[in-house]
């Protein structure tokens, strides 16, 4: 949070814009407005991606358009559309709010690390992921929310020399849920008051109605989730009325199909189908702060089309509960490579 990233865009291979007519240096909004759009739609160029010098890798961290954001309500545009519809209602969404759609250009920008790539069967079990049946790489500043339990509490300037941001006390005397790296607990077991540091993992077979696909039959969470295979272009797959959850999006708005489920019966472009073969590679992402990202786990694969680059280094961080004579400006953090 509050990192200013340099992002690579030629080293997947720079892709042409979705719509070349736009204000420069705005994103989707003009500036000094609310919700005007800062681009032109009656021009729109078909997805093309020139040659890079590398491919996607597994931990590889990437900077990608939101692959939810084709449809924004412009008054919650920090929250997903289609959470809002699971939670309120579509009708409600519509009634209550400006609903807009965006080309896939336009999307807001995310960044989380690449767990997974097209052909890779992906697990995760008490929050410990599991790509092609081995545990995957742990990133050096890997966070997980804690309960931690105390004798006296904890002194907030603790908590900041330790850079420990996010969580806090709860209603139990001197107990906290916080977020913390392994770096993080190894120092708060140094001081005597502590007394324990237990994860907090959601237990396996506890459903998440949020976590992809919204599947209350699969039991899934963020801590246990899958198996699955990630998709690849050119690989065919069966499906069924059991699975088809995972393919729907795929299928219907990632490339471009008329997908119906009648019954038992799957329809694609009019045709009762047992099986479907993927046009494009899709990936899976998820942030560091394994408990406090929105991710893979919340909104499924995300597809090369999608892709905008590689973050290479931090150029700026800024600490934005400081002033800027109370330092603001994190000096340690600046220049860093990001691996």
């Amino acid at each position: 949070i509050g990192d200013f990233l340099f992002v690579s865009k030629i080293s997947y291979g720079p892709k042409i814009p979705n719509t070349p007519i736009a204000f420069p240096f705005s994103h989707h909004t003009l500036p000094m407005t609310e919700f005007t759009k800062s681009y032109l739609e009656w021009i729109s160029l078909p997805y093309y991606r020139f040659p890079g010098f590398t491919d996607i890798k597994n931990n590889d961290v990437v900077v990608f358009n939101y692959p939810d954001g084709d449809t924004v309500a412009l008054q919650k545009q920090t929250e997903s559309y289609y959470a809002l519809v699971r939670h309120y209602g579509r009708q409600f969404v519509w009634s209550n709010y400006t609903v807009t759609a965006r080309p896939v250009d336009k999307r807001e920008n995310y960044i989380k690390r690449c767990i997974g790539i097209p052909g890779d069967k992906l697990e995760i079990k008490d929050g410990t992921v599991f790509v092609n049946g081995a545990k995957a790489g742990l990133p050096e500043k890997i966070q997980y929310n804690y309960v931690v339990k105390t004798k006296t509490g904890i002194n907030p300037k603790t908590l900041e020399k330790l850079d420990i941001i996010e969580g806090g006390a709860t209603e139990n005397t001197g107990e906290y849920i916080l977020t913390l790296t392994n770096e993080a607990i190894t120092a708060l077991k140094s001081y005597p008051y502590v007394l324990s540091i237990d994860r907090l993992n959601q237990p396996k077979g506890e459903w998440d109605p949020d976590i992809f696909p919204y599947d209350s039959t699969l039991k899934w969470n963020r801590d246990n989730f899958g198996p699955i295979v990630l998709p690849k272009a050119g690989a065919t797959v069966q499906i069924n009325k059991s699975n088809i959850a995972l393919y729907t999006r795929i299928i219907d708005i990632y490339e471009g199909n008329d997908l119906k489920i009648d019954g038992d019966k799957i329809l694609i472009n009019g045709k009762v189908v047992t099986s479907y073969t993927f046009k494009m590679d899709y990936y899976w992402m998820m942030g560091d702060n394994r408990h406090n990202s929105a991710d893979s786990r919340y909104w499924g694969f995300v597809p090369l089309d999608h892709i905008v680059g590689k973050a290479v280094f931090v150029w700026l961080s800024l600490d934005q509960n400081k002033t800027l004579f109370d330092g603001k400006i994190r000096w340690s953090k600046m220049f860093r490579i990001i691996d």
